[in-house]
């Protein structure tokens, strides 16, 4: 049976509609279910290509225009489990769309379950590891990087923000999906890298801190990188094996956390790839 719409949703009191709020704006409904939204095509390509599972889709013909439902099929062609999905009117979309300029393509996506116990990491991994990061947009910032340098897996402590927060998703460009990210609490993360072998280099600004390039990163690197305003903690800070620093030439003092998780992570695959 070819894969197309089998309804089309004109008005906002539709029970899927409000399922579709609730999932936008509330971190309790998305955790409870299982549940989180992805707008756009790209976005919902690489989660497809990774492996997540698609509930529903959402498209709005008049923002996805023939290209865009062309795409829809030719992404979920000849697959056995290929999602509902419902057309809605521009009105009812514009109701549900989380960002400005959409491509009028919506999806409810099953969030991946992953622990550390998943994690099946190589002989000489490179993590990314965050302590209580608290905005989407650092976290998306973070992903987005991990995915480019590359990095193996990003592990969460702690977290204050829903690792499948839409604007999480948004921000990592789909991302989450396509790098193993974990969230498990701080000192869990620092007992399996201890397990591990692998090496944590907490970015702190202390007494005691070397800068970065004067670190070995060829063998199992874990960075660690804490809060803006706060830092890591002092337990985290505890845990890890050396603390580092980037220098600053001028009068700040600190970077962006996703800015700086990019710099360590890319000088750490510098080394890797020029050995």
């Amino acid at each position: 049976m070819p894969f197309a719409p089998s309804d089309r949703l004109s008005s906002p009191q539709n029970p899927r509609i409000k399922q579709l709020l609730k999932l936008q704006q509330k971190s309790a409904e998305r955790r409870a279910l299982g549940l989180t939204l992805v707008e756009g095509l790209r976005e919902l390509t690489i989660a497809v290509e990774a492996g997540v599972p698609v509930a529903t889709i959402y498209s709005c013909p008049e923002l996805a225009g023939e290209n865009g439902e062309t795409e829809l099929r030719s992404l979920f062609f000849g697959k056995k489990d290929a999602p509902e999905w419902f057309e809605v009117t521009r009105p009812v979309f514009e109701k549900v769309a989380y960002r400005e300029g959409s491509d009028g393509l919506l999806a409810v996506l099953r969030t991946p379950a992953r622990t550390l116990a998943d994690l099946r990491l190589p002989a000489n991994p490179l993590l990314l590891v965050l302590e209580a990061v608290e905005k989407p947009g650092n976290l998306g910032a973070i992903l987005r990087t991990a995915d480019a340098a590359p990095v193996d897996a990003v592990l969460i402590g702690d977290p204050r923000t829903d690792l499948y927060n839409p604007n999480t998703i948004r921000s990592s460009i789909g991302c989450v999906f396509s790098v193993p990210v974990i969230a498990a609490p701080m000192a869990e993360i620092t007992a399996f890298l201890r397990e591990k072998g692998i090496r944590s280099y907490a970015a702190a600004l202390t007494p005691k801190a070397h800068s970065y390039l004067d670190c070995d990163f060829r063998q199992p690197t874990a960075l660690v990188l804490g809060t803006e305003a706060d830092g890591l903690t002092p337990a985290a800070l505890a845990a890890c094996d050396e603390t580092i620093i980037i220098p600053m030439m001028g009068r700040i003092d600190s970077l962006n956390v996703s800015v700086a998780g990019a710099v360590l992570a890319f000088e750490a695959v510098r080394q890797r790839t020029a050995s």
